[in-house]
């Protein structure tokens, strides 16, 4: 029998769309729980000032690495380009 390691969750970086219609992108291994942080305002001090806010768009990574780049791709779009994506 061999020992196997713990599987490592899936990364993914998303995108909410908070109250004033401000846009915020992040990554996260844990979807759910991070969504529920954002919401009891332990997430990030963006959000906690906008909040109630929608999950607009998510997208899996095969690593934090790539999470890392996509997010920073995606933080480097203008509005336009974010709405775009989001909208399918």
């Amino acid at each position: 029998m061999s020992a196997h390691a713990p599987e490592t969750p899936p990364w993914c970086v998303y995108i909410l769309r908070c109250r004033d219609g401000s846009l915020y992108t992040g990554i996260t291994n844990d979807l759910d729980k991070r969504l529920g942080e954002h919401r009891e305002g332990r997430g990030s001090r963006f959000v906690r000032s906008r909040l109630p806010f929608t999950l607009a768009w998510s997208e899996p990574a095969a690593s934090r690495s790539d999470a890392l780049r996509r997010e920073a791709s995606i933080k480097k779009m203008d509005r336009a380009g974010k709405l775009h994506l989001i909208s399918g």
